[in-house]
């Protein structure tokens, strides 16, 4: 399998979440997309509960975080925390330039974000549906955009279809040899010949 080669990095995490199987599956969806790390603001995540859905036991192979407020949330240093809620001010998820470095919080599917958290993300993003998706489907959407945001994939053609395979990797390729060979270099089995230039 072949994984995507994006740029920047990125983080998601979740606010006072309480199911833990939901969290268990964003985790794993977080993983398979490449995460840098998973976070938690005052959700009660219960790890044992959370493997029932992340078979990948995301926590062993990508930094987990659990922060008991929004007020001990602390992010590396220019990671643009990026709120993911259905409000009528938010920008639309297909219109949406990602950030480099971006840290993903989405709230329960009843209440949302809590106004704190909300207060300190820089955007919010909404995805374009009639009422709220599962946690880990809302997860998956928006790191699929990101992805193919960031990626580097071929141009999608105009006719139905698949793009044709990207270009191979550039490289130097193989040697190339002179066809005559001066003088001063000795070919197999012959002396050099100086007299030649």
């Amino acid at each position: 399998m072949r994984q995507a080669n994006t740029r920047g990095y990125f983080g998601i995490g979740v606010e006072g979440v309480s199911k833990s199987a939901n969290v268990g599956a964003l985790l794993r969806t977080a993983h398979a997309f490449g995460a840098s790390f998973c976070f938690t603001i005052g959700a009660g995540f219960d790890a044992r509960a959370g493997r029932t859905a992340d078979t990948a036991d995301t926590p062993v192979h990508v930094p987990l975080w659990r922060y008991p407020n929004s007020g001990a949330l602390a992010l590396p240093q220019g990671c643009i925390l990026v709120g993911v809620e259905l409000l009528d001010e938010a920008t639309e998820l297909p219109s949406f330039r990602h950030p480099l470095s971006a840290a993903y919080v989405l709230g329960p599917e009843r209440s949302g974000l809590s106004p704190e958290v909300l207060a300190q993300c820089r955007h919010v993003v909404r995805i374009p549906t009639k009422f709220s998706l599962n946690l880990a489907v809302a997860g998956a959407l928006v790191l699929y955009d990101r992805m193919l945001q960031h990626g580097r994939f071929a141009e999608r053609p105009v006719a139905s279809g698949g793009a044709p395979p990207p270009p191979p990797a550039a490289s130097h390729g193989d040697p190339v040899f002179r066809r005559y060979f001066p003088g001063w270099v000795a070919k197999r089995g012959e002396p050099a010949n100086d007299a030649e230039t």
